[in-house]
């Protein structure tokens, strides 16, 4: 029984059970909340910009929640946390609660950016000021150590924010944000376990448990599910979480058998691709003169996507580049912090831009197995998009041609189980990639017009 018990109070043993039992749990609740959504409509219906081609429920979020609340509150009974860690745990499901009903009010009725921001906003002050979870330094970045408390709590505030939106804006193909979400859980959870911080540690690993479950049916053709904006949101409202209590503890540096250097950068890199992705596309809205929240199709995603990749392909692709930025983080720690900034942000800036100096007409071209209908929906939208950017520069004759092709798709491609799929397959390639040829010839060389239609 002594030997028994050993084994049980030790950490690393108790992380392997915590990832086990959430993906066992939430391999069990993800079908009832299909089967839910389905028997009571409530899914995403295919838009303009949407990646799918068929009704999809978009409730992941809820499994998620209920998968790591469940499992962070028996946590706390069973290891007897201390008071300040219970009263972590209120604060943390308290405010994850808030974040949950925000985003599935989202997802089923659409709400305005300002109260979406206002529910961030109140989640992330419920966390800092009921367990005094603050970023409480900077490690000497901009020569900046301590910092005073209100500003401590109001750079905290931002940060939550803006991670929240981060992992928000990039969960717009399959696997992307779990993905993200697991390698960076993965990544503090080892540190917290390292350091002998169980508490931080268990939520890591059920997190991960809770995210590998969902990737299972977000992969699934049978029985497909998407995140939506309740599992994006809270997805990154724990990223956000983890990574200030990384920085904390690794700022305070008592009694740490595995401390890091420069951990503020360490931290950037881990969280790179959606902080590198929401800053980029913020940019190019602004500097188009339209709202940071606007939809577009400049994330670094849709540029996988336009190069042929499939969901799988493009969300593992992105993930591996993030482990590397992290891998080089950690190998330059060493370094003088503001040297090690630069070589991460070049480092970093250089890998995440790769996919847009490759030339996506060409690969197009090059392709022997033709696109599946996923793929050429999305390219098609693509052009669209681009078309209606360009309507104020284009003539009516020319912008109808656009229009009558997006009102005249075959609405066979939308069901694949027709015997005709084949046929239907190959008149939507042809269309979608002698378009996109045709548009991107047309538009190197003259960039106000938009193609006619070749006879």
């Amino acid at each position: 029984m002594t030997y028994i018990s050993n084994v049980f109070n030790n950490l690393y043993v108790l992380s392997g059970i915590a990832v086990l039992a959430a993906y066992l749990f939430s391999a069990r609740i993800y079908p009832v909340i299909i089967h839910l959504s389905h028997k009571k409509d409530l899914m995403d219906e295919p838009g303009e910009r949407s990646m799918h081609l068929d009704k999809t429920p978009t409730l992941g979020g809820v499994g998620l929640f209920i998968t790591f609340a469940l499992g962070i509150i028996l946590m706390s009974i069973f290891t007897e946390l201390e008071r300040s860690d219970l009263v972590k745990v209120l604060a943390l499901v308290g405010s994850t609660i808030l974040l949950l009903f925000l985003g599935l009010k989202d997802d089923l009725l659409v709400i305005s950016p300002k109260k979406k921001f206002s529910g961030q906003l109140l989640a992330s002050a419920i966390v800092v000021f009921a367990s005094d979870l603050r970023i409480l330094g900077m490690d000497g970045v901009f020569g900046v150590g301590e910092l005073p408390y209100w500003i401590s709590v109001l750079f905290t505030i931002f940060v939550f924010i803006l991670i929240i939106n981060a992992f928000n804006l990039i969960d717009g193909i399959d696997g992307l944000a779990g993905g993200i979400g697991i390698l960076t859980s993965a990544f503090f959870g080892l540190y917290f376990a390292l350091n002998g911080n169980a508490f931080m540690a268990l939520a890591s690993f059920l997190l991960i448990g809770a995210l590998i479950g969902f990737l299972v049916h977000n992969f699934s053709k049978e029985q497909k599910l998407f995140m939506g904006d309740s599992g994006s949101l809270f997805t990154g409202f724990i990223m956000a979480y983890l990574a200030v209590a990384f920085l904390n503890l690794n700022f305070l540096g008592e009694n740490l058998e595995f401390p890091l250097e420069n951990a503020p950068i360490i931290a950037i890199a881990v969280l790179s691709y959606p902080m590198m992705d929401v800053l980029r596309v913020f940019i190019i809205r602004i500097r188009e003169g339209r709202s940071p929240f606007s939809a577009d199709r400049n994330h670094i995603h849709h540029r996988f996507l336009d190069l042929g990749s499939s969901h799988k392909m493009a969300s593992l692709t992105i993930a591996v580049t993030n482990l590397t930025v992290i891998a080089f983080a950690l190998v330059t720690q060493n370094l003088y912090i503001h040297f090690q900034l630069f070589c991460c942000l070049v480092f970093g800036i250089a890998l995440y831009l790769i996919p847009f100096m490759l030339n996506a007409n060409k690969n197009l071209e090059a392709m022997e197995v033709p696109l599946s209908n996923e793929a050429l929906e999305v390219e098609f939208e693509g052009m669209y998009a681009k078309a209606r950017h360009l309507n104020k520069t284009v003539s009516s004759d020319n912008y109808s041609i656009i229009e009558k092709e997006k009102k005249n798709r075959p609405a066979k491609i939308l069901n694949t189980a027709t015997k005709k799929q084949n046929d239907t397959e190959s008149y939507f390639q042809k269309k979608v990639l002698h378009r996109l040829r045709i548009f991107q010839k047309v538009k190197e060389k003259y960039p106000k017009k938009v193609p006619q239609e070749n006879s």
